[in-house]
């Protein structure tokens, strides 16, 4: 790998599809992939709920930023966040010099579609999914804008996106997803 390609950091809300888009990015350029919750699950020995409720939200975002920088120091990586990670501001700082951001933007319908399969999510489990995505979205979408890239995660196939992805990223990014498909 080039030394000058930095590893890849999506960042955006539950639902946003940051695993799901972030293996296949990860295959397409041959960098590994790594998913922060479950990194931050198996150093505490415990599910995101389990973390919440023993020892709230404070404490998660806590663990999430050691866990963040300790990772952003491995090469070659495609990253994906938990919704809030990108929030704090040491972790945005730390991404800005270890890595390149990546916003994963979607729409409120979207973001309710995928987060109502699913109930592993501290956030949403006060029955208003709806409700609460739309007052994350207005909380955190200025300051996802701050990424280096934005990209908009449409109800589609999650492929499509991680073409958009590479259509933004620098030319050396897309001659190392050639070459894996070489």
């Amino acid at each position: 790998m080039p030394a000058d390609l930095r590893s890849l950091v999506l960042v955006g809300l539950m639902g946003a599809g940051k695993s799901s888009v972030g293996r296949r990015l990860a295959a397409r350029l041959g960098f590994g992939f790594v998913d922060a919750d479950a990194e931050i699950e198996k150093a505490a020995g415990a599910s995101i709920p389990e973390i919440f409720t023993a020892h709230g939200e404070a404490a998660f975002r806590d663990g999430e930023r050691k866990v963040i920088a300790r990772l952003l120091e491995k090469p070659g990586i495609v990253l994906a966040t938990g919704g809030g990670a990108f929030m704090n501001a040491e972790t945005r700082t730390r991404i800005r010099e270890k890595g390149v951001s990546i916003w994963l933007k979607a729409d409120l319908d979207v973001l309710v579609k995928r987060c109502a399969r699913r109930t592993h999510r501290p956030l949403l489990n006060n029955g208003d999914i709806r409700g609460t995505l739309a007052g994350l979205m207005e909380q955190r979408y200025p300051v996802y804008a701050e990424a280096d890239y934005t990209v908009i995660s449409a109800d589609g196939p999650h492929d499509s996106v991680v073409d958009q992805i590479l259509a933004v990223l620098p030319a050396a990014y897309n001659g190392l997803a050639a070459n894996q498909q070489s």
